[in-house]
Protein backbone atom coordinates (compact mmCIF):
# COMPACT_ATOMS: atom_id res chain seq x y z
CA UNK A 1 0.00 0.00 0.00
CA UNK A 2 1.41 3.30 -0.69
CA UNK A 3 1.52 5.70 2.09
CA UNK A 4 -0.97 8.74 2.39
CA UNK A 5 -1.03 11.72 4.61
CA UNK A 6 -2.49 11.61 8.30
CA UNK A 7 -6.02 12.02 8.58
CA UNK A 8 -7.38 16.05 9.40
CA UNK A 9 -10.70 16.72 10.94
CA UNK A 10 -12.15 19.87 8.97
CA UNK A 11 -12.32 23.07 11.13
CA UNK A 12 -14.60 22.86 14.40
CA UNK A 13 -16.36 26.16 12.59
CA UNK A 14 -15.65 25.90 9.03
CA UNK A 15 -15.45 29.28 8.34
CA UNK A 16 -13.22 32.06 8.13
CA UNK A 17 -11.83 34.80 10.36
CA UNK A 18 -14.17 37.58 11.43
CA UNK A 19 -14.87 40.64 10.69
CA UNK A 20 -14.39 41.89 14.44
CA UNK A 21 -11.87 43.96 16.71
CA UNK A 22 -9.18 41.73 17.81
CA UNK A 23 -7.95 43.68 21.25
CA UNK A 24 -4.59 43.67 23.57
CA UNK A 25 -2.87 45.67 25.59
CA UNK A 26 -1.04 47.81 23.84
CA UNK A 27 -2.52 47.44 20.28
CA UNK A 28 -5.85 47.01 18.77
CA UNK A 29 -6.97 45.76 15.58
CA UNK A 30 -10.42 46.87 14.21
CA UNK A 31 -11.70 45.89 10.96
CA UNK A 32 -11.15 48.66 8.58
CA UNK A 33 -13.38 51.46 8.56
CA UNK A 34 -12.25 54.41 6.21
CA UNK A 35 -14.39 56.76 7.63
CA UNK A 36 -12.04 56.68 11.22
CA UNK A 37 -8.57 54.93 9.91
CA UNK A 38 -8.11 57.11 6.69
CA UNK A 39 -6.96 60.66 7.93
CA UNK A 40 -4.48 58.87 10.94
CA UNK A 41 -3.55 56.14 8.05
CA UNK A 42 -2.34 58.98 5.50
CA UNK A 43 -0.94 61.05 8.01
CA UNK A 44 1.50 58.75 8.98
CA UNK A 45 2.15 56.76 5.93
CA UNK A 46 2.55 59.97 3.45
CA UNK A 47 4.26 63.44 3.33
CA UNK A 48 7.86 62.73 4.51
CA UNK A 49 10.46 61.50 2.20
CA UNK A 50 10.94 58.23 4.07
CA UNK A 51 7.76 57.42 3.97
CA UNK A 52 8.02 56.08 0.55
CA UNK A 53 9.90 52.97 1.72
CA UNK A 54 6.86 52.06 3.30
CA UNK A 55 5.49 50.75 -0.26
CA UNK A 56 8.81 49.62 -1.78
CA UNK A 57 7.49 46.18 -1.98
CA UNK A 58 3.81 46.58 -1.81
CA UNK A 59 1.67 46.21 -4.85
CA UNK A 60 0.25 49.46 -4.44
CA UNK A 61 0.94 53.05 -2.85
CA UNK A 62 2.24 55.41 -1.93
CA UNK A 63 -0.97 57.49 -3.17
CA UNK A 64 -0.44 60.95 -4.95
CA UNK A 65 -3.18 62.76 -2.58
CA UNK A 66 -5.31 61.55 0.70
CA UNK A 67 -8.56 61.21 -2.00
CA UNK A 68 -6.69 58.12 -4.09
CA UNK A 69 -5.53 57.13 -0.78
CA UNK A 70 -9.36 56.83 1.06
CA UNK A 71 -10.62 55.59 -2.62
CA UNK A 72 -8.04 52.57 -1.95
CA UNK A 73 -9.37 52.48 1.44
CA UNK A 74 -12.88 51.94 0.21
CA UNK A 75 -12.44 49.10 -1.59
CA UNK A 76 -9.99 47.44 0.74
CA UNK A 77 -13.03 47.96 3.59
CA UNK A 78 -15.08 46.04 1.71
CA UNK A 79 -12.89 42.76 0.53
CA UNK A 80 -13.34 39.63 2.73
CA UNK A 81 -10.23 37.69 1.25
CA UNK A 82 -7.62 39.58 1.69
CA UNK A 83 -9.51 40.96 4.84
CA UNK A 84 -8.08 44.16 6.27
CA UNK A 85 -7.49 45.54 9.54
CA UNK A 86 -6.26 48.85 10.82
CA UNK A 87 -3.44 48.60 13.93
CA UNK A 88 -4.72 51.12 16.37
CA UNK A 89 -1.59 52.27 18.92
CA UNK A 90 -3.66 52.01 22.66
CA UNK A 91 -0.81 54.47 23.80
CA UNK A 92 -1.80 56.69 21.01
CA UNK A 93 -5.18 56.24 20.10
CA UNK A 94 -4.07 56.56 16.56
CA UNK A 95 -4.64 53.81 13.56
CA UNK A 96 -0.80 53.79 12.53
CA UNK A 97 -0.87 50.65 10.54
CA UNK A 98 -2.73 47.70 8.33
CA UNK A 99 -2.32 44.07 8.09
CA UNK A 100 -4.84 41.50 6.54
CA UNK A 101 -5.97 38.02 6.48
CA UNK A 102 -5.63 36.51 2.89
CA UNK A 103 -5.53 33.35 1.13
CA UNK A 104 -8.16 32.00 3.51
CA UNK A 105 -8.93 28.70 2.96
CA UNK A 106 -10.87 26.59 5.80
CA UNK A 107 -10.71 23.49 3.70
CA UNK A 108 -7.32 23.09 4.01
CA UNK A 109 -7.26 25.18 7.44
CA UNK A 110 -4.86 26.87 5.89
CA UNK A 111 -4.41 31.04 6.22
CA UNK A 112 -2.05 33.79 5.26
CA UNK A 113 -1.12 36.92 7.62
CA UNK A 114 0.03 39.87 4.72
CA UNK A 115 -0.47 43.02 3.74
CA UNK A 116 1.56 44.40 6.62
CA UNK A 117 2.75 48.08 6.91
CA UNK A 118 3.72 49.76 10.37
CA UNK A 119 4.27 53.70 10.19
CA UNK A 120 7.47 54.69 11.65
CA UNK A 121 5.60 55.57 14.89
CA UNK A 122 4.81 51.94 15.42
CA UNK A 123 7.68 50.19 13.98
CA UNK A 124 9.85 48.58 16.73
CA UNK A 125 6.93 49.18 19.42
CA UNK A 126 5.15 46.25 21.50
CA UNK A 127 2.10 47.17 19.84
CA UNK A 128 3.46 46.18 16.43
CA UNK A 129 4.72 42.72 17.77
CA UNK A 130 1.57 42.62 19.64
CA UNK A 131 -0.67 43.16 16.35
CA UNK A 132 0.88 40.18 15.05
CA UNK A 133 0.61 38.13 18.15
CA UNK A 134 -3.07 38.58 18.16
CA UNK A 135 -3.68 37.76 14.36
CA UNK A 136 -1.76 34.46 14.79
CA UNK A 137 -3.46 34.14 17.89
CA UNK A 138 -6.98 34.48 16.84
CA UNK A 139 -6.10 31.81 13.20
CA UNK A 140 -5.33 29.28 14.90
CA UNK A 141 -7.62 29.73 18.66
CA UNK A 142 -10.75 30.90 17.11
CA UNK A 143 -11.62 29.31 13.61
CA UNK A 144 -8.80 26.90 14.52
CA UNK A 145 -6.52 26.92 11.17
CA UNK A 146 -3.72 24.36 11.06
CA UNK A 147 -1.38 26.66 9.17
CA UNK A 148 -0.96 29.99 9.20
CA UNK A 149 1.60 31.76 6.34
CA UNK A 150 3.82 34.79 5.74
CA UNK A 151 4.88 35.32 2.50
CA UNK A 152 7.18 38.31 0.88
CA UNK A 153 9.45 39.43 -1.99
CA UNK A 154 12.80 37.51 -1.50
CA UNK A 155 14.50 40.76 -1.63
CA UNK A 156 12.57 42.53 1.39
CA UNK A 157 15.36 41.48 4.09
CA UNK A 158 12.96 43.42 6.76
CA UNK A 159 10.15 41.10 6.05
CA UNK A 160 12.40 37.85 5.94
CA UNK A 161 13.59 38.83 9.68
CA UNK A 162 10.22 39.72 10.85
CA UNK A 163 9.05 36.77 10.00
CA UNK A 164 11.73 34.19 11.47
CA UNK A 165 11.54 36.55 14.69
CA UNK A 166 7.88 35.44 15.39
CA UNK A 167 9.19 32.01 14.68
CA UNK A 168 7.62 31.53 11.16
CA UNK A 169 9.86 28.82 9.44
CA UNK A 170 11.56 29.53 6.26
CA UNK A 171 10.02 26.82 3.48
CA UNK A 172 11.45 27.95 0.37
CA UNK A 173 11.43 30.81 -2.42
CA UNK A 174 8.93 30.45 -5.25
CA UNK A 175 11.38 31.65 -7.97
CA UNK A 176 9.69 33.90 -10.63
CA UNK A 177 6.13 34.16 -8.72
CA UNK A 178 5.10 37.41 -9.30
CA UNK A 179 5.18 40.61 -11.09
CA UNK A 180 4.53 44.00 -9.09
CA UNK A 181 4.78 47.05 -10.50
CA UNK A 182 6.46 45.94 -13.85
CA UNK A 183 9.13 43.91 -11.40
CA UNK A 184 10.19 40.68 -11.07
CA UNK A 185 9.06 38.90 -7.53
CA UNK A 186 10.83 35.79 -6.27
CA UNK A 187 8.50 35.00 -3.07
CA UNK A 188 10.01 33.79 -0.09
CA UNK A 189 7.61 31.20 1.67
CA UNK A 190 7.28 31.31 5.84
CA UNK A 191 4.81 29.32 7.41
CA UNK A 192 3.82 28.51 11.44
CA UNK A 193 1.73 25.32 12.08
CA UNK A 194 -0.58 24.31 14.44
CA UNK A 195 1.00 21.87 17.04
CA UNK A 196 4.30 24.53 16.61
CA UNK A 197 1.62 27.73 18.02
CA UNK A 198 1.75 26.57 22.16
CA UNK A 199 5.32 26.88 22.68
CA UNK A 200 5.50 30.46 20.12
CA UNK A 201 2.13 31.57 22.00
CA UNK A 202 4.02 31.09 25.58
CA UNK A 203 7.80 32.92 24.04
CA UNK A 204 5.31 35.62 22.76
CA UNK A 205 3.38 36.11 26.16
CA UNK A 206 6.91 36.36 28.15
CA UNK A 207 8.08 38.92 25.82
CA UNK A 208 4.88 41.24 25.74
CA UNK A 209 4.59 40.73 29.46
CA UNK A 210 5.14 44.23 31.51
CA UNK A 211 7.77 42.30 34.12
CA UNK A 212 10.11 41.87 30.24
CA UNK A 213 10.45 45.64 30.51
CA UNK A 214 12.48 47.94 32.46
CA UNK A 215 11.51 51.67 33.61
CA UNK A 216 12.78 52.77 30.54
CA UNK A 217 10.83 50.47 27.91
CA UNK A 218 13.80 48.98 27.56
CA UNK A 219 13.52 44.53 26.72
CA UNK A 220 15.00 42.63 29.54
CA UNK A 221 14.89 39.70 27.02
CA UNK A 222 14.47 39.95 23.37
CA UNK A 223 12.03 37.62 21.50
CA UNK A 224 14.06 35.85 19.68
CA UNK A 225 15.86 34.87 22.12
CA UNK A 226 12.38 33.67 24.39
CA UNK A 227 11.75 31.74 21.06
CA UNK A 228 14.82 30.21 20.86
CA UNK A 229 14.59 28.63 23.84
CA UNK A 230 10.47 27.80 23.44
Amino acid sequence: MLPVGAPVEPLPSGRGPERAPLQGSYAKLEPLDPERHAASLFALSHGRPEDAVLWTYMAYGPFPDRGAFEAWLQDRARSTDPLFFAIVDEASGQASGMASYLNIVPANGTIEIGHIWFSPQLQKTRAATEAIFLMIRHAFEDPGYRRVEWKCDALNEASKRAARRFSFTYEGTFRQHMVVKGRNRDTAWFAILDHEWPAIRAAFERWLSPDNFDADGRQRASLSALMASA
